[in-house]
């Protein structure tokens, strides 16, 4: 019979992959961080919108702490530095770039998803410089976070034009 402390940790490590990965999303063959991202949208007026702003910042900075963990042990567990499977930054750096949203604001979900990708995939300055700012899973969270407040910015100034 298996030790109960084993089947615990064999338990809390495929949870906290299964969180890493978002579940399936992670281990699509093809994008798995715009398949991070799509799930993360997706949830999102679920989820997330429907909190008043204060509740969106309060999860937005507790997913930070949460997820750099989640991803870090996954980093160590499969030996390998920012794996693609792990896709819980995408959760992270989508949910920031709807921050600003409300739960009546949808249909901008969709240039919210297609702006965070652009600044994801792009990396412009200091996005890509970021990753190597922070150890372990903070590195992977960290660039995500920042292509996200670009994303938002840009998806700001879109609202504001139209």
């Amino acid at each position: 019979m298996p030790d109960k402390s084993t089947c615990a940790e064999n338990w809390i490590d495929a949870l906290r992959m299964n969180l890493a990965t978002l579940g399936p999303a992670g281990c699509m063959r093809t994008a798995p961080g715009t398949w991070g991202s799509l799930v993360a949208a997706i949830l999102a007026p679920f989820l997330f919108l429907p909190l008043p702003l204060w509740g969106r910042i309060v999860v937005v900075l507790l997913l930070f702490p949460f997820g750099s963990w989640c991803a870090g042990q996954a980093e160590r567990s499969m030996c390998c530095k920012d794996p693609s499977c792990v896709v819980v930054d995408e959760l992270w750096g989508q949910w920031i770039t709807l921050l600003p949203l409300a739960a009546s604001d949808t249909l901008w979900i969709i240039p919210a998803f297609l702006f965070f990708r652009f600044f994801d995939i792009a990396k412009p300055w200091p996005v890509r410089a970021s990753e190597g700012w922070l150890p372990g899973g903070w590195g992977i969270m960290i660039d995500d976070g920042l292509a996200g407040l670009y994303a938002m910015m840009a998806l700001l100034l879109c609202r504001a034009l139209v």
